[in-house]
């Protein structure tokens, strides 16, 4: 039971990657490759690390004083870098393809549930950083359709 917790909470990520790698070669949408690039860097690189400037909350492994499943360091865990990024990513296939979608989700959750079995996590960093993940989605989604009619109509 351990590996499976320690395969999702820090390797089944990279696979989801390469999926949405493999998806980009197919489809070769500039709309979608910037929608993922700006959910990402939005929810994960933006918005996650400004609440964690705001709010240094401990993560489980050092404020109960266990060793975690995953090596990591304290750093802030609220909300969930991973989360974020991959219920963005996940967010924006579903934009695209929404079985394909859901199916993004699921591993996004997948990950989220791992980390916390993990001890890196709260659920409630998870549901905050899918919080951030999928507002960031739809934000980048609405945003990015928006200026890319108005370039295609000039």
């Amino acid at each position: 039971m351990q590996a499976l917790i320690i395969f999702f909470a820090e390797y089944f990520g990279y696979i989801l990657l390469a999926f949405l790698i493999f998806l980009f070669l197919k489809k070769r949408s500039r709309l979608l490759f910037v929608q993922l690039a700006a959910a990402a860097i939005l929810s994960r690189g933006i918005i996650t690390e400004a609440i964690r400037l705001l709010w240094d909350r401990g993560r489980p492994f050092a404020e109960n004083g266990f060793a975690p499943l995953v090596d990591h360091p304290a750093s802030p865990s609220f909300p969930s870098g991973h989360a974020a990024l991959f219920f963005a990513i996940a967010g924006v296939v579903y934009a695209h393809n929404q079985k394909l979608g859901l199916l993004f989700f699921a591993g996004a959750l997948l990950i989220g549930i791992a980390r916390v079995l993990a001890g890196l996590h709260y659920g409630s960093d998870i549901a905050g950083g899918a919080a951030v993940g999928i507002t960031s989605a739809f934000l980048m989604v609405q945003l990015s359709k928006r200026i890319w009619k108005n370039a295609s109509s000039s």
